[in-house]
C-alpha cells in the first residue's frame, strides 16, 4: 500500500482507538483498579479469595480489550483482502501487456479506493464498538 494511503488509514484508526480509550476504556481501567484495591482491603478473605476477587475486577476490561482487538483485526483483514485484490488486478493488467505507468496508476486508484472505503467504515465501526463497550457489565 502506498505510504500516504497507509498513513491515512493508520491516523484514522489511531484517532478512533484514542477516542474509545479516552471515553470508555480509561473509565473501565479506573473501575478495575478501584475494585482490585477493595479486594485487597478484605483482610478476612483468604489469599485465594482475594485473587478471585481481583480476577473478577479485571474481567470487564479484558473483555473490552478483546472486543476492540478483534474488531481491529477484522478491519485489517478486510483492508488486506481489498489491497490483495488490487495486486491481482495490477498483475493481470501487467500480464496482458500493459506498461508499468498504466499498472502503477491502476494500483494507486484501486488502493486509494480501498482506503476510502475502509476509512468510511470507521464511524459505523466506532458506534458498534461504543455500543458493545457500553454493554459490558462492570
Amino acid at each position: 500500500m502506498a505510504e500516504a494511503q497507509q498513513a491515512r488509514v493508520q491516523t484514522a484508526v489511531e484517532e478512533m482507538v484514542q477516542g474509545l480509550e479516552r471515553d470508555h476504556i480509561r473509565k473501565m481501567q479506573g473501575h478495575m483498579f478501584r475494585c482490585s484495591a477493595e479486594c485487597c482491603e478484605r483482610t478476612s478473605d483468604s489469599m485465594s479469595q482475594v485473587h478471585q476477587c481481583i480476577e473478577r475486577c479485571h474481567t470487564p476490561l479484558a473483555q473490552a480489550q478483546n472486543l476492540v482487538t478483534t474488531e481491529l483485526e477484522r478491519f485489517q483483514d478486510r483492508l488486506t483482502r481489498c489491497t490483495m485484490h488490487c495486486n491481482d488486478k495490477a498483475k493481470d493488467l501487467f500480464d496482458s501487456g500493459a506498461k508499468e505507468p498504466a499498472v502503477r496508476a491502476l494500483m494507486e486508484r484501486c488502493v486509494g479506493s480501498c482506503v476510502d472505503d475502509h476509512v468510511n467504515l470507521l464511524p459505523s465501526m466506532t458506534r458498534k464498538l461504543k455500543d458493545s463497550l457500553g454493554g459490558i457489565p462492570q
